[in-house]
C-alpha cells in the first residue's frame, strides 16, 4: 500500500511513496511534485453520478487526479487548496463523514462516496446540503483543516457541541444533528435570537463513542473578514 506521511511543521505537505503497479486518488491540483517513474492523469471516480454527488458533498473537483508507479518506485508530494494542517486518517475497521474542502487524497481501495443527509440537516449545517462524504474501503485518506488540527474523543453520555466551521472528518458511529444554539430549552426562536446575540452560528451535538477531527480555524468566518476589510 503507498506511505503517507506529513513533511513539515507549518502549511505541510503531504509525501506519498508507491512502489510499482500502485496508485492514490487526489484532489484536482493537489501534485506539487513527483518523480519521473509516476503517471498522472484525470479520473473520475466512482462514475459520473458519484462525481457529481461528491461535488455537492464537500467540495470535491469533478475530476481528481490519479498518480500511479508504472516505471517503477516513485515519491510525490501533494498539498491541499487551503494552508492549514493535515492528518492522515485509517480506514477499513473505523469509517468517517467528510466535511467540505477536507479531502487532499487517499489509497486507492479507499472509496469516497455521497451520503444523503436528513432535510433539517442539509439546510442549516453548511456541511455539504443534502450530501456528505463518507469513507469507504480499506486503507488511508488523507484530510486538511484550516489552521491547526485538533482529535476529539466523544464517549458515549457526554454530548460534544462543535461550531460548523470547525469539524473536518467525524467517525461514521457517531450520532449527529444540526443546532442553531448551544442554549437549551427556549425553543426555536429563543434559540435563534441567542444564536445572533452571542455570535455562536450553527453547532453539531455529537452523541456516542468515536471521534472527530476540528480546526482552529473557520475559514468561512475568515473569508467573510477578509472581504469586510476590502469594502471602501
Amino acid at each position: 500500500m503507498p506511505t503517507f506521511t506529513i513533511t513539515g511543521d507549518i502549511d505541510p505537505f503531504l509525501h506519498v511513496s508507491l512502489r510499482k503497479g500502485e496508485a492514490i486518488f487526489c484532489e484536482s491540483d493537489a501534485m506539487v511534485m513527483m518523480e519521473n517513474a509516476l503517471d498522472l492523469t484525470g479520473a473520475v471516480q466512482g462514475g459520473l453520478l458519484q462525481a457529481a454527488m461528491r461535488r455537492l458533498a464537500n467540495g470535491e473537483s469533478f475530476f481528481q487526479q490519479r498518480i500511479e508507479a508504472k516505471r517503477g518506485d516513485g515519491d510525490c508530494l501533494l498539498s491541499p487548496a487551503t494552508p492549514g494542517a493535515l492528518q492522515i486518517l485509517d480506514v477499513g475497521a473505523r469509517q468517517y463523514y467528510l466535511a467540505d474542502g477536507a479531502y487532499v487524497a487517499a489509497t486507492s481501495n479507499v472509496q469516497i462516496t455521497a451520503r444523503m443527509q436528513s432535510i433539517g440537516n442539509a439546510l442549516f449545517g453548511g456541511s455539504g446540503g443534502f450530501f456528505i462524504g463518507q469513507t469507504s474501503g480499506s486503507g488511508q485518506v488523507a484530510v486538511g483543516g484550516f489552521g491547526s488540527l485538533f482529535t476529539l474523543d466523544v464517549q458515549q453520555g457526554k454530548e460534544v457541541m462543535i461550531d460548523n466551521g470547525h469539524v473536518v472528518a467525524w467517525d461514521s458511529s457517531l450520532s449527529y444533528e444540526i443546532a442553531v444554539s448551544t442554549a437549551q430549552g427556549r425553543g426555536l426562536l429563543g434559540n435563534l435570537v441567542n444564536s445572533v446575540t452571542s455570535g455562536e452560528g450553527v453547532v453539531l451535538r455529537f452523541r456516542g463513542n468515536g471521534k472527530v477531527l476540528i480546526c482552529s480555524r473557520n475559514y468561512d468566518a475568515f473569508v467573510a473578514e477578509l472581504k469586510s476589510q476590502l469594502k471602501p
